[in-house]
């Protein structure tokens, strides 16, 4: 069992004796979207510490569309608590890359493909995404390489 999804459950036992209510919907939520993941496809399997972090991404993402969704709509209520369950998920994902580390990162790789005009930024991609990894959200990500690509 992956280190991340061990702690994940022995948390959940945490807030349920707690009775932290957010903490432990979160955390039943997060560990239901991973064994779905391991259910998922022709043959169940194991997550690795790096497949729990993208579901956490996943599910962190959801959480901000919806409070921004909710809020929009005038629903502050259910907007907090979207909120609140993402800053639960915050605290297992890794630290977010800033705006100068991701432009260096974004850099280093158009200097290593040699890439120039928007065209290549399918090779860019390539070669960011493996080491952002869950640091810095895609869109994030493709918007940089766009700029410094010039797109």
């Amino acid at each position: 069992m992956s280190a991340l999804k061990d702690r994940l459950e022995n948390d959940l036992s945490t807030a349920m004796k707690a009775r932290d209510e957010v903490r432990t919907r979160t955390l039943r939520m997060v560990l239901t979207a991973v064994k779905n993941e391991e259910v998922a496809g022709r043959q169940a399997r194991e997550l690795s510490d790096d497949d729990v972090v993208k579901v956490l991404t996943r599910e962190a993402k959801k959480r901000r569309e919806a409070a921004t969704a909710f809020a929009d709509a005038g629903r502050a209520e259910q907007a907090q608590a979207e909120r609140d369950e993402n800053q639960v998920l915050e605290e297992y994902l890794p630290a977010q890359l800033g705006d100068v580390e991701l432009t260096a990162l974004v850099a280093d790789a158009i200097a290593e493909s040699g890439a120039a005009g928007p065209r290549a930024m399918g090779q860019v991609m390539k070669i960011v995404n493996p080491k952002v990894a869950g640091r810095a959200e895609g869109g994030r990500v493709a918007a940089e390489v766009k700029k410094q690509l010039g797109a």
